[in-house]
């Protein structure tokens, strides 16, 4: 097999090319965050009916995201991705011209379909063709283009959305989006170790439910769920709240507030440093402690105070999302892939349904309601962050007595 090898031509090719497809990816995806409350106002729609310009798109992913991994195993890898992020683009160009709230949403929710078939391959393109040792580094530009793409993608809508409207905004997302595809195609070279497989269905459903049978991974698939839940939740109705009295800020203004993104990329990394040095048990409860702190610093009336908030829950959010990620593949024995496409199956769930059950508790209780509930579901994580350090602790534990112990061991786990 020949590998595709840091410092090489063909190298920086390819990063800069799934640089350009996460960016397109979220860029498309989020877009519609900050002009949540423009739909409210032209639509006359609630803010919970607003929401579900998002939640339809990342529902439409997560169950796609499953079929189209299971696709690229018979079709490859590069084919799939390009055509995935083409028709996305034009999707999005489409929906900029929705005369009706109704249509929006029927074009949001083939966006989402679309969209799945980059991030459910991109892992597994570059797991095959990026030399080991290189691997982390295309790695960590793709994923920097994820979150500069959902960073910029909300604040370009936002300020577009200010000043000539939001069909312009939406429309100038999907050009972008295809300028971004152009590159892909030209810069990415085609799959040299990829494989067809036949498509086995059997096999693939016993393993989904052996995945969901294990106590430490459905913990973990459940986190995602409860992580995303709450970003959602907290991003989709933040505009509304900075939009009104007293702080009567401009859509421009509002969409600035979500370059606080920028810290998740620099949470992940820092986090990965310490996981290695303290372990990711201690690591994980410690941020998602932090997320809470932010998000219940949102309540205070003060307008920086807020923004220290969500920086704060951003810092948790992203950090604890890296560490549970990276656990599932540590943690599954058996087809890898699978196991992380049924954590960003529920992480993207938790979107939708976070997001829009966030909508009822902001229309019900207001500001405090909405904080109160995503509180809620940090306190759940957290929960589920200590059964498993209790659970690791046993490992460990298991581990030395069976060490000291040899002729007593048994083959039972703890």
């Amino acid at each position: 097999m020949s590998y595709i090898r840091h410092g090489t031509p063909v190298f920086r090719k390819t990063s800069f090319a799934f640089f350009a497809a996460g960016f397109n990816t979220f860029a498309i995806l989020y877009c519609v965050q900050p002009l949540m409350p423009e739909f409210s106002r032209e639509f006359s729609i609630s803010p919970t009916t607003a929401s579900l310009s998002l939640s339809v798109t990342t529902i439409a992913l997560a169950i796609s995201m499953l079929v189209f991994g299971s696709l690229s195993e018979v079709w490859g890898r590069k084919p799939i991705m390009v055509i995935s992020m083409l028709v996305a683009s034009v999707l999005c160009i489409l929906t900029a011209f929705s005369p009706n709230f109704h249509l929006l949403l029927a074009f949001r929710t083939m966006v989402g379909i679309a969209l799945a078939g980059l991030p459910s391959i991109a892992m597994a393109y570059l797991g095959e063709e990026i030399e080991p040792k290189s691997l982390g580094t295309a790695m960590g530009l793709y994923i920097s283009g994820n979150a500069i793409g959902a960073v910029c993608g909300r604040i370009i809508s936002g300020m577009l959305s200010d000043y000539l409207g939001w069909h312009i905004a939406i429309g100038g997302i999907g050009l972008i989006s295809l300028v971004a595809t152009l590159i892909f195609w030209i810069s990415l070279p085609p799959s040299e170790n990829f494989q067809p497989r036949k498509l086995e269905i059997r096999r693939l459903g016993k393993s989904l439910i052996d995945h969901l049978k294990d106590p430490e991974l459905l913990c973990l698939y459940t986190m995602g769920f409860l992580l995303l839940g709450s970003n959602a939740a907290l991003f989709n109705y933040i505009g509304y709240v900075l939009i009104a009295h007293p702080y009567s800020l401009s859509q421009t203004l509002v969409s600035w507030i979500f370059i606080v993104m920028i810290i998740g990329m620099f949470s992940s990394a820092w986090t990965g440093k310490l996981v290695d040095q303290h372990g990711k048990q201690k690591i994980l409860i410690i941020n998602l402690l932090i997320a809470f702190v932010g998000v219940c610093l949102t309540l205070d009336f003060d307008l920086f105070m807020k923004i220290i908030g969500l920086g704060l829950f951003t810092f948790g959010f992203f950090a604890g999302h890296s560490i549970a990620s990276s656990w599932v593949g540590q943690r599954a024995s058996h087809n890898k892939a699978q196991a992380s496409s049924l954590y960003l199956f529920l992480y993207y769930a938790g979107s939708s349904v976070g997001g829009t059950v966030g909508g009822v508790f902001w229309s019900i209780f207001g500001w405090g309601g909405l904080i109160s509930m995503i509180a809620g579901l940090l306190l759940l994580a957290l929960i589920l962050s200590v059964y498993l350090s209790k659970r690791q602790y046993r490992y460990k534990h298991y581990d030395v007595l069976r060490r000291q112990n040899p002729v007593k061991q048994t083959s039972r786990n703890p």
